[in-house]
Order: structure tokens, then C-alpha cells, then sequence
């Protein structure tokens, strides 16, 4: 990946709707040129896909908690099998330090929350959790 992948890759990340035209043009190169690098870096796998994320207001109501569980030694694999089937269970992170796994949750309501923290707690391996609810954001960064 050369600095032109890198702009390329900039720029969709502030707006991934941009126009091959666009990206061309703000960066001073062919549009054959994008196409062909968007291309590669499709096909490569840089670039993953193209989507479309969700700001808070298209999501009132939505709880959302960081859960930090510790597990029993070789439970992870099914401790992960059942936290896929758990729909509030949105992402889930191998972590180092004092706790095995983070996971990213998101309920409509504290009933809903508990629940879900309530079978979290209850699965076989699993030592302790400790939940964090979300208050705010007050930086966002992510693409």
C-alpha cells in the first residue's frame, strides 16, 4: 500500500459515498487510476465493503453497555457459539490484561440489559463480568 492507497482509503473513510470523479479529482490522478487501485484494494481485502453507519439519533432508545468477562481456561470457543446467538451480543474482542473477553452490547431497555446480563453471567465458563453502561459519547472516531 503506497501513499495514494492511503488518501484513497482517507477519504472514503470521511465519506464512503464518494464518486470515483471525486476521489479522482480531489486527489489529482485519473479516475481509471481509483477504479483500478479501488479495485485492488477490493480484491485484496483492504477494503472490506461500503456501508452505512448509524448516528445516535437513529437509535433512541438504544442501552448500550461494555461487558468485561473473565472465563474458565479453554472455554472461550463455547462461551463465543453462545454469545452468537445472543442478538444484543454486537461485537465481541479477545482482550490481554486481567479480563479474557470484551463484548459490545446493545439493548432497548435495563430490562432487556439485565436479561441479557443475567445469561452472560449464567453460561458454563464463565467466571465473573463486569458491565459498564454507556452515558455518552464524546468522541467518535470510528469508520
Amino acid at each position: 500500500m503506497d501513499e495514494l492507497d492511503r488518501n484513497i482509503l482517507g477519504l472514503l473513510g470521511a465519506d464512503a459515498r464518494m464518486s470515483v470523479a471525486t476521489l479522482a479529482r480531489r486527489l489529482k490522478v485519473a479516475r481509471s487510476t481509483i477504479q483500478a487501485r479501488l479495485e485492488r484494494l477490493e480484491t485484496s481485502g483492504t477494503i472490506a465493503g461500503y456501508t452505512l453507519r448509524l448516528g445516535e439519533g437513529a437509535q433512541p432508545n438504544r442501552l448500550r453497555a461494555s461487558v468485561l468477562l473473565t472465563i474458565e481456561p479453554r472455554a472461550q470457543a463455547g462461551v463465543l457459539t453462545r454469545l452468537k446467538s445472543i442478538a444484543e451480543v454486537e461485537r465481541v474482542f479477545t482482550t490481554s490484561g486481567r479480563v479474557d473477553l470484551l463484548l459490545q452490547i446493545a439493548c432497548p431497555n435495563t430490562q432487556v440489559l439485565d436479561q441479557v446480563l443475567d445469561q452472560i453471567g449464567a453460561m458454563t465458563g464463565v467466571r465473573s463480568s463486569e458491565s459498564l453502561i454507556h452515558l455518552s459519547t464524546k468522541i467518535d472516531r470510528a469508520v
